[in-house]
């Protein structure tokens, strides 16, 4: 239910997403979303875990596919050059907002429908913060496990750099995106956040 919830989320915003709206969508019994998620607020708050759910696994997975491509010693990583470090954390993040804005759109949409929302809900306030807190911490994790010289306090602006640019990008027309213009985007997104580092 909570995945159907998020592509209501997307295609049709909060106020779209009902209990109602759910069982029809996932071709449900009427009553069974108000079984499980007794408010509106509690069936927007499921929604704002289980993306949070989905965001830690796709990272994990980002993880465990950038350490096979990444069989790297650690004295080659440190032996890098400032440029080499930041043309990596560009393809990085090349990668990381092309799928968003395309595989993962919906649940982008979702994300960010759910985060107005949660500035008038602190339920749903609390249960998206565990997205932002983690994002922070899992992207610090694996700048130290490839030895990426980025300052700990960068990451925070990387992150609210990358979170502005997503929404353009998933407010755009699908059709509009291409992977050289999130590049563009992304380089600048390194080398604003990096100045100075």
């Amino acid at each position: 239910m909570t995945d159907t919830a998020i592509d209501l989320l997307a295609t049709s915003g909060v106020h779209g997403l009902t209990h109602r709206a759910v069982e029809n969508a996932a071709g449900l019994p009427q009553g069974t979303a108000s079984n499980y998620f007794r408010s509106r607020e509690a069936l927007l708050v499921a929604a704002a875990q289980r993306i949070v759910e989905l965001h830690h696994a796709d990272m994990d997975q980002a993880d465990m596919d950038q350490a096979d491509q990444h069989q790297q010693s650690t004295a080659a990583r440190t032996a890098s050059v400032p440029a080499d470090i930041i043309g990596h954390v560009v393809d990085l993040l090349t990668e990381s907002l092309f799928e968003a804005a395309t595989t993962l759109r919906n649940r982008y949409l979702a994300i960010f429908e759910l985060q107005l929302e949660a500035v008038r809900r602190p339920a749903l306030a609390s249960a998206l913060a565990g997205l932002r807190d983690a994002s922070t911490l899992l992207t610090a994790d694996y700048h130290t496990q490839r030895g990426l010289p980025i300052p700990a306090e960068k990451i925070p602006i990387l992150i609210t750099l990358y979170g502005g640019a997503l929404f353009v990008l998933i407010s755009t027309p699908p059709q509009h995106i291409s992977e050289d213009a999130v590049r563009s985007i992304a380089d600048a997104i390194v080398r604003g956040a990096l100045s100075g580092a």
